[in-house]
């Protein structure tokens, strides 16, 4: 910061006005170009914020305006993870970044790419999981669903229930692992895990506990008959 105050107010004026209209230009292409030129890496976060001029949440936007611009097919993801992460560095409480990486770039037909999208909103999730829970549990559902991949949706369920902390998330986004754990067929696990959280006593709701309650009595007779 001390060196940003010693570059004159008029230098970052013009390197705000320069990354504004690079990226303004950059988006206002024909898709064909933009397909032959492709996406640039990006710019470190340090340099957004000294070309920003301050106007960091503004940058962002524009960053994720830019990105938008871009046909997803042939797109390098290393790349748009990099200018991803450089727009949730500059506006840590907006959702877009990890709003389109979950629910834009991550729903690629590229199951490679797909992963590289998903990744990136695993990490972001743990620098704060209580806000950004939400597309972390909408990757498990991709991961299970989209990509076939289990124990993919399990690690990201896990990190929902055990890194977060607010009594603002949902208890159905804190059992996705539960269910993921049946869907595996590994029934004694998630027999312990629904019996664990049945005990702390954490469910206000009649009708979902009676629910729980019927699905634990369920797997424990299929954990004993050895039904998978």
């Amino acid at each position: 910061m001390q060196r940003a105050r010693r570059v004159p107010g008029w230098i970052l004026g013009l390197l705000a006005a320069s990354l504004a209209a690079q990226l303004a230009w950059h988006a206002a292409l024909p898709a064909a170009r933009q397909a032959k030129e492709g996406l640039p890496p990006a710019p470190r976060a340090a340099v957004l914020r000294l070309a920003s001029f301050g106007e960091n949440a503004a940058a962002a936007r524009l960053v994720m305006l830019y990105l938008q611009s871009f046909e997803m097919r042939g797109l390098d993801y290393g790349r748009l993870v990099g200018w991803l992460r450089a727009a949730a560095a500059l506006d840590p409480l907006s959702a877009y970044p990890l709003f389109a990486a979950a629910r834009v770039f991550a729903e690629t037909p590229d199951p490679m790419a797909s992963r590289v999208a998903l990744e990136f909103v695993y990490e972001e999730f743990t620098r704060d999981p209580d806000r950004r829970w939400p597309w972390l549990a909408h990757a498990a559902l991709l991961a299970k669903h989209r990509l076939k991949d289990l124990p993919l949706a399990r690690r990201y369920a896990a990190a929902i229930d055990r890194q977060t902390r607010s009594s603002d998330v949902p208890l159905w986004a804190k059992q996705m692992e539960i269910f993921i754990l049946e869907d595996m067929n590994e029934l004694e696990a998630a027999r312990i895990m629904l019996g664990g959280l049945l005990e702390r006593g954490e469910i206000r709701d009649p009708n979902e506990l009676r629910f729980l309650q019927q699905r634990l009595k369920e797997l424990d007779q299929r954990v004993k008959s050895g039904v998978k």
